[in-house]
């Protein structure tokens, strides 16, 4: 049995409770949160039926339960430290995206639990999607040739929407919506093209708000591969799409939860049949430390992420190109 510590019991934690609550291989064991009303509402709405423990800190839950692995899910720029702590502690660890908010802390988080012998796993919703797995093998393949270019937006009403929440925060988001909901997209593309992000230009907006609510980005990876991202947060109709561009064929899909996809090749277009069963994040994560399965996204998605994050905000800031590997002194 893998007995789960749970680090932030907000919203998100709903989900990844539901995706256990069939597993006889795995519980959670412990909330840890700083608002003790979130915790009774978690133990109250999903564990009458046993003993969940509850903790103000990370500090107290551990030194009071015999924790396997811990879920995070804080405010982002708290996931470095709160990662480390987990792994100290003798825990592996699945982290809501981001996995850091720097490049620098991605690395070193990545050679801690490599040093440590634990599984990290990040969250990102289409890693764990049919759709992008079928994607991924084509372009490892070579199906339609090479993949040469990827292009995306994604559209959401979500300055309103986080007006006032710690997502608003730079001290605690990191970055506005190109770190937030964003992710996802820009995680589909790093995913998929399987390499960094070599040369960044984008351009941000703050809509006079304190963290970024648009944004536009070229990158140019080290495969050779090109792609460009647009993320609008101040939209009132929620949208997202993605191409990627082939020698041989277009493949449309769902950037944002990979919900459908659609194939373009020898002169027609198609919804391909994929053979192929979803297993959600916590419960691949789960797998993983049980040695039955690879990390869908791994310490290495999270490196790739914040170099590309970095550069992006270092581009918009200088009005200039960048190159996010050399931003780390």
């Amino acid at each position: 049995m893998i007995n789960i510590g749970v680090v932030g019991s907000g919203g998100i934690i709903a989900k990844h409770i539901g995706h256990l609550a069939d597993r006889t291989d795995a519980r959670i064991v412990a909330l840890c949160d700083v608002n003790p009303e979130m915790i009774q509402a978690r133990q109250e709405a999903f564990f009458e039926d046993r003993q969940v423990n509850g903790y103000a800190t990370p500090e107290e839950m551990y030194a009071n339960e015999q924790l396997d692995a811990v879920i995070i899910t804080t405010p982002h720029t708290l996931h470095y430290g709160q990662a480390v702590q987990a792994l100290e502690a003798g825990c592996h660890v699945f982290l809501e995206k981001p996995m850091t908010t720097s490049s620098k802390d991605a690395i070193q988080l990545a050679a801690k639990a490599e040093e440590r012998e634990k599984v990290v796993a990040v969250g990102y919703n289409t890693a764990s999607k049919p759709t992008f797995q079928y994607l991924r093998e084509q372009i490892r393949n070579q199906t339609w040739g090479s993949l040469e270019m990827v292009s995306g937006f994604l559209s959401q009403n979500w300055m309103t929407l986080t007006t006032g929440l710690w997502r608003q925060d730079p001290a605690l988001s990191g970055g506005g919506q190109a770190y937030d909901s964003g992710a996802h997209i820009l995680n589909s593309l790093l995913w998929s093209v399987e390499s960094e992000p070599e040369t960044v230009f984008a351009f941000t907006d703050n809509k006079s708000c304190a963290v970024d609510i648009n944004s536009v980005m070229s990158i140019r990876f080290a495969n050779g591969v090109l792609g460009n991202i647009t993320i609008s947060g101040n939209c009132a109709a929620d949208g997202r799409h993605m191409a990627f561009i082939f020698e041989k064929a277009l493949v449309e899909i769902d950037g944002w939860g990979g919900d459908w996809i659609k194939v373009h090749a020898n002169g027609k277009a198609e919804e391909p049949e994929i053979d192929i069963p979803e297993v959600f994040p916590i419960n691949n994560f789960v797998e993983a430390v049980q040695g039955k399965a690879q990390v869908a996204a791994s310490t290495k998605n999270g490196i790739n992420h914040s170099l590309l994050m970095d550069g992006i905000y270092a581009s918009a800031q200088s009005g200039l190109p960048v190159h996010p590997a050399e931003l780390q002194g």
